[in-house]
């Protein structure tokens, strides 16, 4: 409560110190009155959903995703705007200052504003405030197919060129357009992979968020089947149930969603794929996360049933799982899958030349294609989104994945 009342004070005030920008610019005319319109309504809107919305828990219901991201919007391009509007003020507090003392007239007095800085400022707000909307209107649904070849010494020589699908984070309680997942999903068969790997997250928290997605998701195909891992959100951990039953209800009901949709949802357990022969491991662990995420995935257990100096693809939903746990164990892990980090949907990537997101100060590996101590981690930039409702910079992603024997063409 106390940190809404900070947000709504500081909007307000950053709010009213922009108009001033406006003001300057458009010379008193209808532009300034629209944007008040347009900030009090978002204002009310965050305010209502706040707090008489509906509370699903500590993740954002889809209308307070909306509520707090135009929130957001507007406050980010009051901040730019506000930070020319004060640099400028400064200036002309010094010149104030400076015709009271050292002046003819010895008056104190304020130049007027230079309407070319509040011009500049006002623009330069207007690239963040475009792209965040652009985002949640174009970015979301912006699916990138991404693909990758890995060469390993000891894979089986019959998997050579064998192709992997991944997708992660689904988080289909926030889904708001049918066409655009149908289209998605038929993105994702057209890669014709010899396997589909799901990393965790279906939804955000209820099993009920996927029903009525399921039927798209059942039309995922892969000749050698589709597996899955559960990711933090598909336990039920950040909503207030009524009673423990109906937490354990919920995760059967998402177990028995996946599947029926196809999947062979691997809980800290093995399976072998099988090709002229020739064999690999796939390994799928329950979530295991850094600092206070849920813990239960148990690597012992789940290579219980496959040999050591067997070629090994783990999937665990958080990449944090790799660094702490995986690449030290015993086991060597070939390839290991994960997503949970969404590249925090927001960033700036140009292929060969630069990949940032704040996400990379909360995690080391955060996005795409790692390799320590001869394994490899692909990072998922995740297929859904959450809190937020859209993309900047850091698309949807679909990860193929395709496995070379060294030494074979």
């Amino acid at each position: 409560m106390l940190r809404s009342i900070i947000f709504i004070f500081i909007y307000t005030v950053l709010t009213f110190y922009s108009t001033q920008a406006l003001k300057t610019v458009s010379k008193g005319s209808w532009l300034n009155y629209v944007f008040i319109f347009i900030a009090v309504v978002v204002l009310g809107n965050f305010i209502y959903q706040f707090t008489f919305g509906a509370d699903e828990g500590r993740v954002l219901t889809r209308p307070k995703s909306y509520a707090f991201s135009f929130f957001l919007i507007m406050l980010v391009f009051n901040l730019v705007t506000v930070l020319f509007l004060f640099s400028e003020d400064i200036i002309r507090l010094f010149f104030g200052i400076y015709q009271k003392i050292f002046g003819t007239t010895k008056v104190f007095s304020f130049p007027e504003r230079r309407r070319f800085l509040s011009m500049i400022g006002l623009g330069i707000a207007a690239i963040p405030f475009g792209a965040l909307l652009y985002g949640m209107y174009k970015g979301k649904y912006n699916f990138k197919v991404l693909k990758y070849t890995l060469e390993f010494d000891d894979l089986p020589d019959a998997f050579n060129g064998y192709q992997i699908t991944q997708i992660s984070d689904v988080h289909s309680g926030s889904f708001d357009n049918r066409k655009k997942i149908e289209y998605a999903i038929d993105l994702i068969n057209q890669q014709k992979s010899d396997v589909l790997l799901f990393t965790g997250d279906m939804v955000n928290n209820k099993a009920t968020e996927m029903e009525p997605w399921k039927d798209l998701f059942s039309k995922l195909k892969a000749k050698d089947g589709k597996f899955s891992v559960l990711g933090n959100h598909d336990y039920g951990d950040y909503v207030d149930w009524n009673s423990p039953e109906e937490k354990e209800n919920n995760l059967s009901d998402l177990k028995r969603l996946q599947k029926d949709i196809g999947f062979d949802l691997l809980l800290n357990d093995s399976r072998y794929l099988f090709k002229d022969g020739a064999k690999i491991a796939l390994v799928g662990v329950e979530n295991w996360g850094r600092g206070g995420f849920k813990k239960a995935g148990d690597l012992t257990k789940a290579v219980s049933n496959i040999k050591s100096d067997d070629f090994k693809i783990l999937m665990s939903h958080d990449p944090s799982h790799w660094e702490d746990k995986v690449i030290h164990d015993d086991y060597h892990y070939h390839l290991t899958l994960s997503g949970h980090t969404h590249g925090m949907q927001f960033g700036i990537e140009i292929p060969g030349w630069v990949k940032w997101s704040p996400i990379k100060w909360r995690y080391k590996y955060w996005a795409g294609i790692y390799e320590v101590l001869g394994q490899y981690i692909n990072v998922n930039r995740g297929f859904g989104f959450l809190g937020y409702p859209g993309r900047v910079g850091i698309w949807p992603e679909i990860t193929v994945i395709k496995l070379k024997k060294k030494g074979l063409s």
